[in-house]
């Protein structure tokens, strides 16, 4: 069965490679306006599709994202920005409603339930089910954070398109997104968009 939709995971990492602090915090994350604009974009024009948006989480990330997201809506025609504390723009409401309305598929072996709105949990990462999700019809999958998941599904080459934000710094010691890949993964350069703030936004696909 040849898959319809591809797994795309996003992250922010820094130049050294960490996507997190050692506590899991993103609060490092370099602002910048343009790179947001971009992103709610590419949310807008993801709305013209079929289907619904399906994120893939790890329990650390869901939690991260549970404890925020289905709290950023409301009567505002802007969302608070969970790396910069006091700021708040429309484009961070458009991943809101985004991330609200996503059917949430979270990979636990700790957690008994999840209540967050649309979320699902899923006790282990099943590359027979991931590859039968990726056969159904609907948009891409994405991945934010889950370095568990990311790792996991890397070393099955589950993961078709990897896109990093490296930010221009250094942060000495934190969490490395991909680990345990026991031989070298080739990947072909898709975009490297270099931005004011000093954000580079690289994007690469899964070699064929």
């Amino acid at each position: 069965m040849k898959p319809t939709r591809r797994i795309i995971t996003f992250n922010h990492v820094s130049a050294d490679g960490y996507f997190s602090r050692p506590d899991g915090s993103l609060n490092w994350v370099v602002q910048d306006p343009e790179l947001d604009r971009s992103v709610a974009t590419t949310i807008e024009q993801s709305k013209r599709d079929e289907g619904n948006d399906t994120l893939l989480f790890g329990r650390r990330t869901y939690e991260q994202f549970e404890a925020f997201w289905p709290h950023a809506l409301g009567d505002s025609p802007t969302s608070p920005d969970p790396h910069h504390a006091g700021r708040s723009s429309p484009e961070m409401r458009a991943m809101a409603v985004m991330l609200n309305e996503a059917t949430k598929l979270v990979f636990s072996r700790t957690r008994q339930e999840v209540t967050w709105k649309n979320s699902r949990l899923l006790h282990e990462v099943n590359p027979r089910e991931i590859e039968a999700l990726k056969a159904q019809p609907g948009k891409d999958i994405m991945i934010f954070g889950s370095g568990s998941v990311v790792s996991q599904l890397t070393q099955h080459e589950l993961i078709d398109e990897y896109q990093f934000i490296v930010g221009p710094l250094v942060l000495g010691s934190g969490r490395q997104l991909i680990t345990g890949v026991p031989q070298n993964l080739k990947l072909d350069l898709l975009e490297a968009k270099a931005y004011a703030s000093g954000n580079v936004k690289l994007r690469y696909a899964r070699s064929s």
